[in-house]
């Protein structure tokens, strides 16, 4: 599944957002297989962080200007919020960039692949919990609420731009296992 989600991000333009009263930002979205199925990684902020308190995202966060790329970005914090270290990541590929609708953060983001088990941490500073989904979950539309745009699993609710980040992502690989 690897190489089908490395060829579905290679063969599309991703869509930019720029803008001069926008934050750059990037975040990873770890992908692991176990026990037969592919997960994406999501973490929960805690309430001592400035934005976002206590919502589900992707981990990642603002560019630095010592960083030399968003990838970097979405690496560095990577690591500094969960411990999962750059060099175990395996980039597939980027998706569109997306907005943040109250705090003006301009986010892309990186699916990555990542090997399983993996000693993750999460930084009580920032993050409270790490926790998985199977993508067979989130690729099953009944587990998708249209109406307030978000998917709820095991009690943790994903939704705004991490849930759009995700959609984006869903529909790519629907699309293409459509094609066949």
């Amino acid at each position: 599944m690897e190489q089908q989600i490395e060829k579905i991000l290679c063969h599309r333009k991703k869509e930019k957002i720029t803008g001069e009263n926008l934050r750059a930002s990037a975040v990873l979205i770890p992908l692991f297989y176990n026990q037969g199925q592919y997960h994406a990684l999501f973490t929960e902020r805690s309430d001592a962080v400035n934005f976002h308190k206590g919502q589900v995202c992707f981990p990642g966060g603002t560019r630095e200007l010592f960083d030399s790329s968003l990838l970097q970005t979405a690496l560095r914090e990577t690591e500094e919020e969960i411990g999962l270290k750059a060099k175990d990541v395996e980039i597939l590929g980027e998706l569109d960039d997306s907005i943040t609708l109250t705090s003006n953060y301009v986010i892309s983001p990186f699916v990555a692949f990542i090997p399983y088990p993996y000693p993750l941490k999460a930084d009580g500073r920032e993050i409270r919990a790490i926790f998985s989904v199977p993508l067979s979950f989130l690729m099953d539309e009944a587990n998708f609420k249209q109406e307030s745009y978000e998917y709820e699993y095991e009690g943790h609710i994903i939704w705004g731009a991490t849930a759009r980040i995700l959609r984006q992502f869903i529909d790519l690989l629907k699309s293409e296992s459509g094609a066949r």
